[in-house]
């Protein structure tokens, strides 16, 4: 009997996990994402901190392996595609660009993939002293120097754009922009992709904006073809009070993720532009300690719940879901088997996405 699927899911890919001359400058020799993943302590009674990766280990995205292990899971689980986290400051300025362009090059793994700008500056966050002011200082900025940027940013893509494992969306470019309030020239930029897009034989682009509930009110999001609504960004914005309290009595803030699922706006998910996007989980106190947010309780069996409530209301008709994330470890944020869940995550999509 064939197997179908209920919805189509591509999940957020991140590349932080072989290491860079810039970031040994900023955080010390051979600093990857896992430093701060291994680092990590529990701060309350029941915290599951650290988190343990299980079958894939502390791995290096360098390794080719590595990469195909990843897209075998996935496809296991009827993930579409993964949705890779791409860095380009302007200037021709690039991050963590190696995974991905080795995924390119070499051909491997056989896996569909699309790209996701996250087009925003990196800061380091940290309190002062006295903890009267949060700061964030500058480790490298984004920048939006003009057409001939636009242009040079889509000829560093285009080998990808021509790949055959580049993912379409009716029939078209699947590029996702992280900050879309924060671009300059919007319109520029989509005519000028367009047009190259055209001048080199490609099928137009598919542009996704993300934001949460207060930006997608933000006009510009009109100019996209659709919008992927970050649900679970709205949650995140503590008062400073609140984040100074946290601090001062070393106990981060938690909310039950059975609690959260009741939280979404199902109305607003029903729109025929908004693309939900799937959270197992969040946890991002080893990247900034006391002042972050935990989910607590976040079972695969709820999990679960939260897929399908997601498939039953969304509008789309394509039944278009984004997965935040599949390897975000540092923000607790991750479907890749761990320690404490095994493949529940995994089997959880699979269970619901796949049917025979």
């Amino acid at each position: 009997m064939s197997t179908e699927k209920r919805a189509h899911v591509i999940a957020f890919y991140l590349p932080q996990y072989h290491p860079i001359p810039e970031n040994d400058e900023w955080w010390g020799k051979g600093f990857t994402e896992w430093t701060n993943v291994a680092k990590a302590k529990p701060m309350f009674r029941g915290h599951y901190q650290p988190i343990v990766p299980a079958d894939l280990g502390f791995y290096d995205l360098r390794l080719a392996d590595v990469r195909e292990e990843q897209a075998q899971m996935a496809r296991d689980a009827g993930i579409d595609a993964f949705c890779y986290w791409h860095y380009w400051f302007g200037n021709g300025k690039e991050l963590l660009e190696r995974p991905f362009n080795e995924v390119v090059s070499s051909g491997k793994p056989d896996f569909p993939f699309c790209i996701g700008w996250a087009n925003h500056s990196w800061m380091k966050k940290r309190w002062n002293n006295d903890v009267s002011r949060f700061c964030q200082d500058l480790l490298i900025e984004q920048h939006y120097p003009g057409k001939e940027d636009i242009v040079a940013h889509f000829y560093s893509l285009l080998p990808a754009f021509k790949d055959k494992r580049y993912y379409h969306i009716h029939g078209k470019l699947l590029f996702v922009v992280y900050s879309p309030v924060n671009m300059p020239d919007t319109k520029l930029f989509m005519d000028t992709w367009q047009e190259l897009a055209a001048k080199n034989n490609l099928p137009p682009f598919y542009f996704i904006g993300q934001g949460d509930v207060n930006q997608i009110k933000d006009p510009i999001y009109k100019m996209y073809d659709a919008i992927n609504l970050e649900s679970i960004r709205t949650f995140f914005n503590q008062s400073r009070m609140r984040r100074i309290i946290a601090y001062t009595l070393r106990h981060p803030i938690t909310q039950p993720y059975k609690a959260i699922l009741k939280k979404y706006d199902m109305n607003l998910l029903r729109r025929k532009d908004i693309i939900a996007t799937l959270y197992a989980n969040w946890d991002n106190t080893s990247r900034i300690g006391y002042i972050g947010t935990v989910f607590t309780n976040p079972e695969p069996v709820l999990f679960k719940k939260h897929i399908e409530q997601i498939i039953e209301n969304t509008g789309r008709e394509d039944k278009l879901i984004f997965l935040k994330s599949w390897n975000e470890w540092g923000e607790g944020n991750y479907v890749e088997p761990c320690l404490k869940y095994g493949h529940g995550y995994l089997n959880a999509l699979k269970e619901c996405i796949l049917t025979k």
